[in-house]
């Protein structure tokens, strides 16, 4: 399958909240997502919920989006086509894969262009 396919009348939404995304001291339970590697803990949480004493180092003021929609192993190339749509508008983007939905987080301030983006690539965009 085609990742127009998917596109073509799928769904993502914006999630309300503004996200972190921290080098924590220890795995947060309440968190987005916690990334843990041989090398640090990173975790994507509400900013409005992280303590200080939580994390050594943190970027505020992401925007999380979910394409809300199963995605396939087999699938080739969605992300990428979400990639050069927010590099078109020269967006940031950091990408959360979960088991069968993706996600990705855009820069507060580019969420309005990320949004017209994704609509022109025929996704239907709500914010929760």
């Amino acid at each position: 399958m085609k990742p127009e396919q998917y596109f073509k009348n799928g769904k993502a939404y914006v999630w309300k909240e503004t996200f972190a995304i921290v080098k924590a001291r220890k795995i947060i339970p309440y968190a987005f997502a916690v990334i843990q590697d041989k090398n640090e803990i990173t975790v994507i949480i509400d900013q409005n919920k992280i303590k200080k004493s939580d994390f050594t180092e943190i970027n505020k003021d992401w925007k999380l989006i979910t394409f809300d929609m199963v995605l396939p192993f087999s699938l080739i190339g969605f992300l990428a086509k979400v990639s050069k749509a927010m590099e078109d508008e020269k967006i940031t983007v950091i990408v959360v894969s979960a088991y069968s939905t993706d996600h990705v987080l855009v820069k507060k301030k580019d969420i309005s262009k990320a949004i017209k983006k994704l609509k022109k690539l025929g996704l239907v965009v709500k914010t929760k």
